[in-house]
């Protein structure tokens, strides 16, 4: 724990994202400034806050004196023009264009030229955000995962007119909460929405040929990975993972690589969501079969080939793209380690298999990066 420090951050949303992101940087000694448009958010805020670091002096994680010096930098604003002392604001309020333009519009008429605006979008393109702002070299993202007390990663995204000096102080300010930034492009997805999406699709792609769940999620469980595609699915709700994917695919021009397969559609439709209904694609857990590697190799050749077009866009780092997938969904290894391992000859020819074997209107999936084939 250390004492209050440094300049003062501002977050505006206080649904479960915004409340956790103000705890970080509250326990971090940051005084932290906070509000919501809707009432009831703002009146309870303090008490949820206190309920979850109690939770956390229940689990031995924390000390009271602790949680007593978090709260205490925690100030709940009832107006915007108490954030014209920030150095950051950070919003994560409802993911909606017009929403975000307008909050960073009314933020614009009371804070200095020198504050930073941060969006905690993950799937509105940032420059879109910063196109109607006064001074958009101060507008990029910072994208917080769930929950954001637990997860280390932020996913730092300028577009093209951030600043340098926007940048560098983002960052700065991040690392100082104790979380590791990665910066990437603002593309659709950044890092980690984009690059974990062959996790799930080719899954359901080895489904749609017969193969059942069980076997697909023991065969990475036996190359190392924590939960298998389809228990993640159930974890994170069938119906959040289809929202993502139908999203990014959108964004994409409904490129192949991130098809919507209809096993995905059935399961939202027939309600079986996961652990939140009590039903999912495996859950409750079942006894895993016998593991088949070619169901790994195949299924990490597919994230290798995403994360090698995204790096062909720019923007990105192969050491970053690792980083933010293993820091971001617990991935034993990152995409670029797993292509170190495999070798490129192997990943091309498992490519040039599936391209070969898929139906027309999927070949195109299998498309290997120029990144892979140089």
């Amino acid at each position: 724990m250390h004492p209050t420090i440094g300049p003062k951050i501002g977050i505006i949303g206080l649904g479960t994202m915004g409340l956790g992101i103000a705890q970080v940087f509250a326990q971090a000694g940051f005084p932290t400034i906070v509000t919501d448009a809707y009432q009831p958010a703002r009146a309870n805020a303090r008490e949820r806050m206190e309920q979850a670091l109690n939770a956390r002096i229940a689990s031995g994680k924390l000390t009271p004196e602790a949680r007593d010096a978090t709260l205490a930098n925690l100030h709940i604003a009832e107006s915007l023009t108490e954030f014209a002392a920030c150095a950051l604001i950070i919003e994560a309020i409802v993911e909606r264009l017009d929403a975000k333009q307008s909050l960073f519009a009314s933020l614009e008429a009371v804070i200095p030229a020198s504050t930073i605006l941060a969006t905690n979008t993950s799937s509105i393109p940032v420059a879109s955000i910063a196109s109607t702002a006064q001074c958009p070299d101060r507008i990029l993202a910072l994208h917080f995962f769930n929950p954001p007390t637990a997860m280390k990663l932020v996913e730092l995204a300028p577009h093209a007119g951030t600043s340098d000096a926007a940048l560098t102080l983002a960052r700065a300010i991040t690392e100082a909460a104790g979380k590791t930034t990665i910066q990437c492009p603002d593309r659709p997805g950044f890092i980690v929405n984009r690059c974990a999406r062959p996790y799930y699709g080719e899954a359901l792609a080895l489904l749609a040929e017969g193969h059942s769940a069980e076997e697909i999620d023991a065969a990475m469980m036996a190359a190392g990975y924590r939960l298998g595609p389809f228990a993640l699915i159930d974890l994170i709700g069938a119906d959040i993972n289809l929202a993502a994917t139908e999203g990014l695919s959108a964004a994409m021009q409904n490129h192949p690589r991130y098809h919507v397969f209809p096993a995905l559609k059935a399961q939202v439709a027939s309600g079986n969501l996961g652990r939140k209904s009590g039903q999912g694609f495996i859950h409750p857990a079942q006894t895993l079969p016998k593991t088949n590697p070619e169901i790994a190799l195949r299924i990490e050749s597919t994230l290798i080939n995403e994360a090698a077009w995204l790096l062909n866009e720019g923007g990105a780092t192969p050491e970053g793209i690792d980083t933010a997938m293993k820091l971001g969904l617990n991935f034993p290894r990152g995409p670029f380690e797993a292509l170190a391992q495999h070798t490129a000859a192997k990943v091309l020819a498992i490519l040039q298999s599936l391209a070969a074997q898929a139906p027309a209107n999927l070949k195109l999936r299998y498309a290997p990066a120029p990144f892979l084939t140089r």
